[in-house]
């Protein structure tokens, strides 16, 4: 095997030595957390180096997950004319017979910019990127295979920071073909849009793709086996989401467990058929399905580091994101929830900090979540259904975008924020929101909470006029008047 060395070393004598490892941090993974990991580590001036097993960095993030769906429901609701629907009537769109090439067209062109951008950012900050397969020969020691022919080579780490993301769920039993049947990280290869699909299950990514395609008229049905969805969302904003995807006439099938999937011959091409252990059948034309995702590390030999994982691929860690090898970290979506690509940058950054015992700081129970269904939903801090279980005396405001300027110029009408603050001390303990621009709002909340401040602020703060910022003083006021 052959060994990668960077240039040697000088002692505190003046003497040129070879140094212990290879490396100061070696990163496995491109994604959101891996990215950070490494330019962390690379500003505090340490040797660092990513593998990538794709040909382009990135990960899921990028490729097939966070970028793409995100693109992907910006083209829907431009395309479908959703936003103007309030104002020129529910028949409205930019353009009749919306195609997947119409939805790709502008998900490409993001997708090769972001590439271009992390390259550039690696590069600018002097990461190397190789390449390869990744997996552990011994805990600081990793065998890479190159996909180029070149074979295989070992490098050494004094730090490693394990950031490979997750692949989706499969169950073998289910006849996955990549059209009839496929999974979020198919979407893409999709030759036609559905008119009808069935989405099993109702996680993040299954909803997001629910209302996105629903947007486009296709009639959808969400199976999930959970009698209510997404329950770190305040219940309120989820029952809202639940209306709004049945006025565009997705069915829900809550409760229910699939027991059975087929791709049949029928009049007008293949159909999927699923049995529910109910006793329910659903024909459709196509199903998306989404039971989750497993973490990506089958392949990295974790037991050659002294590592196990979960039975979800999934690695164990402290709240410095350390394994059980102190010198091995891991971050982003194979630790776990809430595998959002905000919270795995931030994780990276801590990881490497940590790593090499520079000071950081940051605020893990503010950190907001981003939920971009249609419409979109984002959360920080405590829900109600929280500050009940915990016994906090709270109140509540609200504020709803039909009685915001804003609301009626941009025509949504269904929006709604909401502000849960402490009844004795008035310090502010949440924000939820669901409606446009809901994860842009959501960071005002999040810097006040952060300063521990009050209600009160949005109260004695002047806000640009007509903006949906205003919500928050609309929401304060409308429980202060309440409680005085």
């Amino acid at each position: 095997m052959e060994h990668l060395s960077p240039s040697d070393s000088t002692d505190t004598a003046g003497i040129v030595s070879p140094p212990l490892y290879d490396f100061d941090m070696l990163v496995i993974g491109s994604g959101p957390s891996g990215q950070r990991a490494a330019i962390q580590s690379a500003k505090l001036g340490k040797r660092t180096v990513i593998i990538e097993q794709k040909t382009v960095v990135g990960g899921v993030c990028i490729n097939t997950g966070t970028i793409p769906s995100k693109t992907l429901r910006e083209a829907a609701v431009h395309l479908s004319g959703y936003r103007e629907r309030n104002v020129y009537g529910s028949s409205y769109s930019v353009k009749n017979d919306i195609t997947m090439k119409d939805l790709l067209f502008r998900t490409g062109h993001v997708i090769r910019n972001e590439i271009d951008v992390t390259n550039n950012q690696l590069h600018r900050n002097g990461i190397s990127v190789l390449e390869a397969k990744a997996a552990f020969v011994d805990d600081h020691t990793v065998r890479l295979t190159f996909f180029d022919g070149r074979g295989q080579r070992d490098i050494t780490s004094d730090r490693i920071v394990i950031a490979v993301g997750t692949e989706t769920t499969k169950d073998s039993k289910i006849p996955f073909d990549g059209q009839c049947v496929f999974t979020s990280d198919d979407i893409l290869d999709l030759e036609t849009l559905p008119k009808t699909l069935a989405v099993v299950g109702a996680g993040v990514i299954g909803l997001e793709y629910a209302t996105i395609l629903s947007t486009l008229g296709v009639r959808v049905t969400v199976i999930d086996k959970r009698p209510r969805l997404l329950d770190f969302v305040d219940a309120e904003i989820i029952d809202t989401l639940v209306y709004q995807m049945r006025q565009n006439r997705v069915t829900f099938r809550l409760g229910e467990e699939v027991d059975d999937v087929q791709i049949c011959d029928g009049p007008k091409g293949k159909r999927v058929r699923i049995v529910l252990e109910s006793g329910k059948q659903i024909v459709t034309q196509k199903a998306l399905y989404s039971i989750g995702r497993t973490g990506a590390t089958s392949g990295l030999n974790l037991a050659a580091a002294r590592l196990d994982a979960d039975d979800r691929g999934r690695l164990i860690v402290d709240d410095t994101h350390q394994t059980a090898v102190p010198h091995i970290y891991a971050v982003g979506d194979v630790i776990g929830f809430p595998s959002l690509a905000s919270t795995s940058m931030e994780q990276g950054r801590l990881a490497a900090c940590h790593a090499f015992d520079h000071e950081s700081h940051s605020v893990a129970d503010l950190f907001p979540y981003g939920i971009y269904t249609i419409p979109e939903i984002s959360v920080v801090g405590k829900t109600e259904e929280q500050l009940t279980k915990e016994g906090v005396p709270y109140e509540v405001g609200k504020a709803f975008y039909r009685e915001i300027a804003r609301g009626q110029i941009i025509g949504d009408s269904t929006g709604m924020l909401k502000i849960m603050f402490h009844m004795e001390t008035r310090q502010l303990l949440g924000v939820s929101i669901i409606g446009e621009q809901a994860a842009e709002l959501i960071h005002i909340g999040q810097a006040v909470m952060a300063h521990e401040g009050t209600v009160d602020y949005f109260v004695d703060t002047v806000f640009n006029y007509p903006t949906l910022a205003e919500c928050y003083k609309t929401a304060a006021f409308d429980r202060i008047n309440r409680l005085e």
